[in-house]
């Protein structure tokens, strides 16, 4: 049996000592009271192969027989989710209720009990691999969308991962810190010149002054300074050039990793927040590596260089010149949990407006047509405020910390001035001596100042860093073979007892079967939530099944790449993506290799030459983002030619002629009926007489197959199929009515 999580097994020895660890296959955390629905309390769900127990408040309140229960549901509600249990005789129990942030969580414990009460079986390899929704170090809820527990990542870890990617830039990285000992030494020469400045030259009279000498030691300071100068230079080059080289790696693993995460791993975060990982938290990790970090470098070795001077001058003094340091490690030690929680919170609420910017300016033409932007300006002004709160809370912890921190750091500064004052009265100091020692007193407290404000610019970098490699860390539900043999497909689909839910854990297709044939047209027919284009998007492996297997020409589509899949099928959706760019480049998008004749030949197929070429500028006229310069029709059309120039073995269409008029429909209809010839054809249509010449219409109902056979056959059999069809001829009559 696959063993739960050791923490969350844990919690239940805690509240149940007597609690039986044989048959405990899942354990389910949850925050509200299930029958007090305005009370918070500590709930936990132990799911054994005999029994359900449920804990409130580690008090037993509730326990049933396994054999009992027929199913379990996750119900999404407002701000929180529910499980329930249904037995065998109909009858319903809630179990427990949460807030999101336990949704992943109770959506795995839910898959597994229904996956044990079909196969009486916690053999879970059989389900599709399921990431645990709970951290395995503290046994809390991961936040959603998120693999990453902010409580317990390792800041060293995370460090060193860093140091890590930073490895092909070491000879940068190794050049930059023998220039910054050398900067160090320069600085520390500059103090020890200024006193033969003053005890040699500008104490004594003008008659006794060596003028050349005198010269001599005003030039060593100027060169002292330029070469400093010239050392920073490169020394700042070569850390920029290692800190852009870092950020670009870094960019381009987060970008390649989210292109290779799942549509369902995808949808699981914003397009705000992603482009958050991929931009803004890089940017915030390159200013910490090229601005925030060289300085700190350069101060921490000259607190290190300084301080062995005055530790070999006057070891007392410089004990007492440091004491206050040790205070202000303890002071930020004891305020990092906390402050770190502060940042995490900001850059959450940040990344929340950038998304919620994102979604305005995506739908701008919706806002605008309900003329709703006063309230999408509240929206954002909203979150604006609770970001600026938090900035504020931020703002005001250092404003009182670090006033408080610099004073406590300048105590060393008066006791210098003491020391120096009764050694110059005592006559044991000389000007130039003392300006020696006050220049050095000095430096050090200039990179303990700065060393001060470093927690503040480094818990910032965590937070971003943390960020990104949650991304990097995620694991992939999509994994293909790495010797995945190249096949050229045939067309022939076989589903064999296809099971398959989404994240809410309600399975949206059980136990499909059904085999296609090559060159087969193929109609998915239903009521809208059926599962037709979750039945697609699992062919297309865009999800991995829960159960079951899809197989096409006999060989299961995991045992294929990806890649090796995709690019023998044709896809054209209901809602299709133009990117920025020509017409002619959107169409050769799916064949880069294309000729203008290519090109033209799929848009005279798909029926969009002639609207093309009545373009202002044919097929190099420029569409926009999104392709917003074009009709709905027309860029439906486009999708079509673009699917049509891949050629592919299996050509899947998703409601692909919804945006069209009827007399394009039937003109794209007859293209696509003259094209299938070869290949496999899977259509979905809103409109059902689109279906007519399929050689199969399947019926999807209640997540299963409810009818097969062919449009005349399905209609003398007078079932759901028949239902639809009349429910439809007589919209179109209302319709007809209505415009006579």
């Amino acid at each position: 049996m696959e063993q739960v999580n050791p923490r969350l097994f844990e919690k239940v020895r805690k509240v149940d000592p007597k609690a039986p660890e044989e048959g405990l296959f899942a354990v389910m955390l949850a925050n509200l009271d299930r029958l007090n629905p305005k009370k918070q309390a500590d709930v936990l769900v132990g799911f054994w192969t005999n029994e359900i127990r449920v804990y409130t408040e580690k008090e037993l309140t509730f326990c049933e027989p396994m054999d009992n229960v027929e199913r379990f549901t996750l119900v999404s509600g407002v701000g929180c989710q529910s499980v329930e249990l249904t037995r065998k005789d109909g009858s319903q129990t809630l179990l427990a209720r949460a807030d999101s942030r336990f949704q992943a969580l109770m959506a795995q414990c839910v898959k597994r009990a229904n996956f044990y009460l079909r196969h009486q079986s916690t053999d879970f390899s059989k389900m599709r691999k399921a990431t645990s929704g709970t951290c395995p170090s503290c046994g809390k809820p991961y936040p959603r969308g998120s693999r990453t527990c902010p409580r317990c990542a390792s800041k060293k870890k995370v460090m060193i991962r860093l140091c890590k990617l930073a490895l092909p830039e070491k000879w940068y990285v190794i050049a930059s810190v023998l220039l910054f000992f050398a900067v160090t030494g320069v600085s520390v020469i500059t103090p020890w010149l200024n006193r033969i400045l003053v005890d040699d030259y500008i104490g004594k009279s003008a008659e006794n002054v060596f003028w050349w000498g005198f010269l001599g030691v005003i030039l060593s300071m100027l060169a002292a300074n330029l070469v400093r100068r010239v050392l920073s230079a490169f020394r700042g080059y070569f850390l920029t050039l290692a800190g852009n080289n870092l950020i670009v790696r870094l960019r381009n693993l987060v970008f390649e990793k989210i292109q290779q995460l799942s549509i369902g791993k995808i949808s699981e975060r914003t397009s705000g927040e992603l482009m958050n990982r991929v931009g803004s938290d890089t940017r915030v990790i390159k200013n910490f590596l090229i601005s925030q970090l060289p300085g700190i470098l350069e101060q921490t070795m000259l607190l290190l260089a300084v301080g062995g001077i005055l530790f070999f001058y006057d070891w007392r003094l410089a004990l007492l010149i440091l004491v206050p340091a040790p205070f202000v490690v303890i002071a930020f030690r004891l305020f990092w949990r906390f402050m770190r929680g502060m940042f995490h919170r900001r850059w959450e609420l940040n990344s929340r407006s950038n998304a919620i910017l994102h979604d305005i300016f995506s739908g701008i033409r919706v806002v605008k047509a309900y003329g709703m932007e006063k309230h999408e300006e509240e929206r954002y002004e909203e979150i604006s405020a609770k970001e600026r709160d938090a900035q504020l809370r931020q703002e005001r912890v250092w404003a009182v910390l670090m006033p408080l921190l610099h004073f406590i750091m300048g105590i060393g500064e008066y006791v210098l001035l003491y020391y120096v004052g009764r050694k110059m009265l005592d006559g044991q100091m000389t000007a130039g001596e003392m300006s020696q020692f006050s220049a050095y007193a000095g430096m050090i407290y200039a990179p303990l100042s700065a060393l001060v404000n470093f927690p503040r610019h480094f818990m910032h970098m965590m937070t971003s860093v943390t960020r990104v490699y949650e991304i990097l860390d995620e694991p992939l539900d999509l994994v293909s073979p790495a010797d995945a043999e190249e096949k050229s497909l045939q067309g022939q689909i076989e589903l064999s007892h296809v099971s398959f839910g989404y994240q809410d854990a309600e399975e949206v297709l059980h136990d499909i079967n059904l085999q296609i044939r090559p060159g087969e047209f193929v109609g998915l027919v239903g009521k809208s939530g059926v599962g037709k284009s979750t039945l697609i998007n699992l062919i297309m492996r865009m999800y991995d099944v829960d159960e079951g297997a899809i197989l096409i020409d006999g060989v299961d589509i995991r045992e294929l790449s990806q890649e090796q899949l995709r690019s023998q099928m044709g896809v054209v959706l209901q809602e299709n993506f133009l990117f920025t760019g020509s017409v002619m480049q959107n169409i050769a998008y799916a064949k880069p290799s294309a000729t203008p004749e290519e090109i033209i030949q799929a848009a005279k197929s798909a029926g969009a030459h002639e609207f093309i070429i009545r373009l202002p500028d044919g097929y190099n006229t420029y569409v926009g983002e999104k392709g917003h310069t074009l009709s709905g029709g027309e860029r439906q059309r486009i999708a079509i030619a673009r699917a049509l120039l891949h050629n592919p073995k299996i050509l899947i269409l998703d409601e692909a002629t919804a945006s069209l008029d009827t007399e394009t429909e039937k003109l794209i209809q007859d293209a696509l009926q003259a094209l299938s010839g070869g290949r496999t054809t899977i259509a979905i249509a809103h409109r059902l007489s689109t279906l007519r010449n399929a050689t199969r219409l399947v019926v999807l109902d209640k997540g299963g197959i409810a009818e097969v056979g062919t449009h005349d056959e399905l209609m003398e059999k007078g079932g759901i199929y028949y239902g639809l069809v009349m429910a439809q001829r007589e919209m179109s009559r209302m319709e007809a009515s209505a415009k006579t």
